[in-house]
């Protein structure tokens, strides 16, 4: 009796998780980072989507930001313009922040990456360089 109960909770609790919650990949910003997290990633998307109602992950990203390890999530609606940016932190699970991207807000924060990785790119070139 008792195994049949731990069997149907546990069951229960697997349906509870979105299937989506269950296949996203999260990018690292640098490697290890997963290995720091205390919270999965399974974990950490459901909790976000479950912030977002009806919303699909487009983006996750495990980052340090603010001096904290978090999870990052790029959350879109149907029918909705722009995008949900869910930040969950990776060692307590708890949502941090829950913000409205426009499109125009993507762009401007697509731009910074995008130089910001261009400047790491010449840093790390111009370290070789260096090299005796």
């Amino acid at each position: 009796m008792h195994r049949t109960i731990i069997i149907t909770a546990t069951l229960v609790a697997l349906a509870a998780v979105p299937l989506s919650a269950q296949t996203t990949t999260v990018k690292e910003e640098k490697a290890g980072l997963l290995k720091q997290a205390k919270i999965t990633p399974e974990v950490a998307t459901a909790t976000a989507l479950s912030k977002v109602p009806n919303g699909k992950v487009q983006a996750a990203e495990i980052e340090i930001e603010k001096k904290k390890l978090i999870y990052s999530f790029d959350i879109k609606v149907a029918g909705k313009s722009g995008i949900e940016e869910v930040a969950v932190d990776a060692t307590t699970g708890a949502v941090i922040a829950v913000t409205h991207e426009t499109p125009a807000d993507e762009a401007k924060e697509a731009k910074a990456d995008k130089a910001a990785a261009a400047k790491a790119k010449a840093k790390a070139a111009a370290a070789v360089v260096k090299k005796p």
